[in-house]
């Protein structure tokens, strides 16, 4: 019964060691998926509005909060993107989420998939929005217009 006993405590002392172990590395990881949100966000603050003389940060489109990075595997992660338009009827939204995946796409450092939304309720036509910027043959079609390929160049142009 003594050895039962023994062997039990120490079964007990080992299950709460690695449930420490495992709410330690459940922090850490989390620690990484918001430094990573970060490092996006850094990329994406600075793309320029096609019609403003201002950054999509400084006119509260984008915001540290809007990004959100989840692990898919090991080297793989979802990055998401909720971005918020000036006004519900912007006309330019889609050119813009354009522009944020153009830049992404261009400039992530790690393995990634991309999905980008207009914040729910912050567009009259969010639904079809969210479908275009998410399609790559979309995406890839609109690129090929040398007029609108030009316009995303020159908002996602790093200031100097």
């Amino acid at each position: 019964m003594e050895r039962l006993s023994g062997l039990l405590s120490w079964t007990l002392s080992r299950v709460l060691w690695l449930s420490g172990l495992s709410e330690r590395g459940a922090a850490r990881q989390s620690q990484i998926m918001e430094e990573k949100a970060l490092e996006v966000y850094d990329l994406i603050r600075n793309i320029r509005d096609p019609e403003k003389p201002n950054t999509l940060e400084e006119l509260e489109v984008v915001t540290e909060s809007c990004v959100e990075v989840q692990e898919i595997n090991e080297d793989d992660y979802l990055v998401i993107i909720r971005f918020t338009p000036t006004v519900p009827h912007c006309s330019l939204a889609t050119l813009i989420g354009l522009c944020l995946r153009v830049k992404l796409q261009r400039c992530l450092p790690f393995k990634h998939k991309l999905e980008i939304y207009i914040s729910e309720g912050t567009h009259s036509t969010e639904e079809d929005i969210n479908k275009q910027i998410n399609d790559k043959e979309r995406v890839a079609a609109a690129m090929e217009n040398p007029n609108l390929r030009e316009i995303v160049e020159q908002c996602v142009l790093e200031p100097d």
